[in-house]
Formats: C-alpha cells, sequence, structure tokens
C-alpha cells in the first residue's frame, strides 16, 4: 500500500482564490436551516439552580435506595419535567 505525505506548499495554489462571501439573507437563510438562533432573540431566564436540582435528585436516590444505571434511576436523571409538566417522583 502507498501511502502519501500532504505538505502545506503542495495545498498552495499560484493563482488566488476569491473570498467566499454571503449576502445577509444567504446567511439568516442558512442560520435558520441550522437552527441557529440570531443574536437579538432573547433566550427565557432559567430559573433552577442545577446544583440545588441535583442535590434534590441524588437525596430521592437515597430515599428510594435507586441504584445507578437502573430504569427508575434513568427516569430520575433524565426525565423532563419542565417540558411534560409532570413530575415522576
Amino acid at each position: 500500500m502507498k501511502q502519501y505525505s500532504f505538505r502545506t506548499m503542495d495545498m498552495v495554489s499560484e493563482q488566488p482564490v476569491p473570498d467566499a462571501v454571503l449576502s445577509d439573507d444567504d446567511l439568516r437563510n442558512l442560520q435558520t436551516l441550522a437552527g441557529i438562533r440570531p443574536v437579538d432573540v432573547q433566550l427565557p431566564e432559567n430559573t433552577s439552580n442545577m446544583s440545588h436540582t441535583a442535590q434534590e435528585k441524588a437525596d430521592i436516590m437515597r430515599r428510594d435506595h435507586i441504584q445507578p444505571g437502573t430504569d427508575p434511576w434513568f427516569r430520575l436523571w433524565f426525565s423532563r419535567p419542565y417540558w411534560f409538566k409532570e413530575l415522576h417522583w
């Protein structure tokens, strides 16, 4: 099997390459398709503190004797109560 080596000087062409330029409309369209929010959009404030949330879940694990990796553990740690407006515990 033949091996190839590439160096920077092999990649530099003799003729200049024009810069790629996007119009503002094209850029907004690409950002929308990529799911990137525009800069001027304000995100909602998250009022939950991750330290308190994790401590609450750790307390529930101790209280209910939940072992890591079990089905109840996954439901506890990966549930989305703020999305579905329900608490499993």
